[in-house]
């Protein structure tokens, strides 16, 4: 690992101020992405703003149809939370699959999605859900934010402050982990509101998280039992020795079967 300073930011504008000083500058809030790149080398900043003192960014709270939950919240403050229990409590749920005690402690929401690792549970629900990314100086749609693998529409220094989740009318996540590390392999998150149905699957996409429209589609058109029969092999998916395409695709369709199946 390289050498490198931590600034302790107190607000929003002087983190901001302080990464665009710097010029090699990175943010951190849980550290459960960001210190492992660091030790294997696929990062290397000179300067670590920590976010972790920053009032504001941390907290959850129901208003109206809405669940709006701070970047720096912990997965454990989520799968504690009655708001979350009562709101949608698929979140709950998901939040207590992620990776193991010690991610689900130290992790932050805001990290994970702020980082777009294609293995991490929330991108999921972010996009089935449709929820909005509030930063320090924009709002950004679930649809427009993940652009790539470990990539976002987030500007360089910008910061996430927290996410907005409309309220389904159901919602459940299924997922197959990693046996090691308990990262997603796949995961599905399927979430419904009235007659519209919105599948958002993890872990085995080519360019990281995507909606899974044939689902969708068929979830709306013929109900349940028309999706359960799906034949989800032209997907593009990851392919590799461990978990090849082909098992990823056979995997997507129990696991909506069996979030389906939740609900």
């Amino acid at each position: 690992m390289n050498t490198f300073d931590i600034f302790r930011a107190s607000t929003l504008d002087g983190a901001v101020a302080a990464f665009r000083d710097h010029g090699d500058a990175m943010y951190l809030s849980g550290g459960m992405t960001l210190v492992p790149s660091m030790k294997s080398g696929l990062a290397a900043p000179g300067l670590l703003v920590d976010l972790s003192a920053i009032k504001g960014l941390r907290g959850i709270a129901r208003e109206g149809n809405m669940l709006r939950i701070g970047a720096l919240t912990r997965f454990s403050e989520i799968i504690a939370s009655a708001d979350v229990a009562t709101a949608i409590p698929a979140l709950g749920a998901m939040a207590a699959k992620v990776a193991d005690r010690h991610v689900r402690n130290r992790g932050t929401l805001g990290g994970s999605v702020a980082n777009n690792d294609p293995a991490s549970d929330f991108p999921a629900a972010v996009l089935a859900l449709g929820a909005t990314m509030v930063t320090d100086r924009r709002r950004i749609a679930a649809a427009d934010y993940f652009t790539g693998l470990f990539e976002t529409a987030l500007e360089a220094d910008e910061v996430l402050a927290a996410l907005e989740f409309p309220i389904p009318d159901a919602a459940a996540y299924a997922k197959h982990a990693h046996p090691a590390s308990g990262y997603a392999v796949a995961g599905v998150f399927v979430a419904r509101f009235g007659d519209d149905w919105r599948v958002g699957v993890t872990g085995s996409g080519e360019e990281g998280v995507f909606r899974l429209t044939q689902a969708e589609q068929a979830l709306q058109q013929g109900g349940i039992k028309a999706a359960e029969g799906l034949n989800l092999g032209e997907l593009e998916l990851l392919d590799d020795a461990t978990f090849p395409a082909a098992f990823r695709a056979a995997a997507i369709g129990w696991l909506l079967r069996d979030a389906l199946a939740q609900l």
